[in-house]
């Protein structure tokens, strides 16, 4: 699995922060009812919404290896078109589009 430099640094300074932080992770997953695929879906959908490049692309390929199609991750995008903005919309657009073009 794909992981950012950043991230790859802080967990390496921080072992037990990042221990803690997965298992919060993993707790909240398991809090309800939705599958991994709806879980990654919903987690696009805020990243979108905090305008966050990083976010969007982890979502999109935990999205991805979950089981969503290329259409099902697009279509989570466009609707956030009228919640978040046109040109938000746009960048995550582009940021999936990066995903998916290194998958193939």
């Amino acid at each position: 699995m794909y992981l950012p430099k950043p991230y790859e640094a802080f967990s390496k300074d921080h072992p037990e922060l990042i221990k803690q932080y997965q298992e919060l992770g993993k707790t909240c997953r398991e809090a309800g009812p939705l599958d991994a695929k709806a879980q990654e879906l919903v987690k696009l959908g805020i990243a979108i919404g905090v305008n966050s490049r990083g976010g969007v692309m982890s979502a999109a390929r935990k999205a991805l290896a979950a089981g969503a199609t290329t259409d099902e991750i697009t279509h989570a995008v466009i609707l956030s078109m009228t919640t978040t903005g046109f040109p938000n919309m746009i960048a995550a657009v582009s940021w999936v589009n990066e995903v998916v073009n290194k998958q193939k």
